[in-house]
């Protein structure tokens, strides 16, 4: 198995980084990872501490819902890809509806999602900026929009575990489909993100050149 190094070493010779200034307001710390392996993590990707790129502004974006595995990948976004000053913007897509009263109550139970998740971050690491946004309109059209529209530099997606039943079927949950489509098509480096289960530790990470890497961390 390739070790973390050279698996970011990789990532960070296929992909440049674009930079932003939207604000939200203060931001977010440590989540109790190993600090070792963050600071690796981050100076092989963007060419240590004393490299032109590290001091580069640049936007991550993850896309958050109330899922679990979507609040691993907010985290893991946070602690591992994000530096001082970066800015997080938290996406969450409300589908559209044909009730304008229940289009109303998603809207605002998804605002209330957002905002404790921002909360959230802002409370763990300080030194970055948060956004969160709440878009009512179709997934993957949305995602698109926003990627272009702010100039993300990085987008991170939370991925479960596989349904076994389709895996026999050679088939795909719609999440599945959704990370899929976003890591072949969006031209910023796209991440699909997994915690392991229970007693094993580190994330499985996919990208358009890693399907299901495992990453200690």
């Amino acid at each position: 198995m390739p070790s973390s190094d050279s698996f970011l070493r990789q990532l960070s010779s296929k992909e440049g980084w674009k930079s932003t200034s939207r604000r939200w307001g203060g931001s977010c710390g440590g989540f109790g990872a190993n600090l070792n392996q963050m600071e690796g993590l981050k100076n092989n990707m963007y060419g240590g501490e004393n490299g032109n790129i590290f001091g580069m502004k640049k936007r991550v974006m993850v896309v958050v819902d109330e899922s679990s595995h979507s609040k691993h990948a907010m985290m893991w976004a946070l602690t591992h890809i994000t530096n001082r000053a970066d800015i997080l913007t938290l996406l969450h897509i409300v589908p559209s509806s044909s009730s304008d009263c229940k289009g109303s109550e998603d809207f605002s139970s998804s605002h209330y999602l957002a905002t404790s998740l921002g909360s959230l971050c802002k409370a763990s690491r300080p030194e970055v900026e948060v956004e969160a946004l709440v878009i009512q309109g179709p997934k993957m059209s949305t995602v698109l929009s926003q990627v272009k529209k702010l100039e993300v530099s990085v987008l991170v997606l939370g991925q479960k575990k596989p349904s076994p039943f389709l895996s026999c079927m050679l088939m795909k949950s719609s999440t599945e489909e959704f990370v899929d489509e976003c890591i072949n098509n969006l031209e910023c480096l796209t991440i699909g993100v997994r915690k392991q289960s229970r007693g094993v530790s580190g994330y499985l990470i996919s990208t358009r050149w890693h399907k299901n890497f495992w990453l200690l961390a």
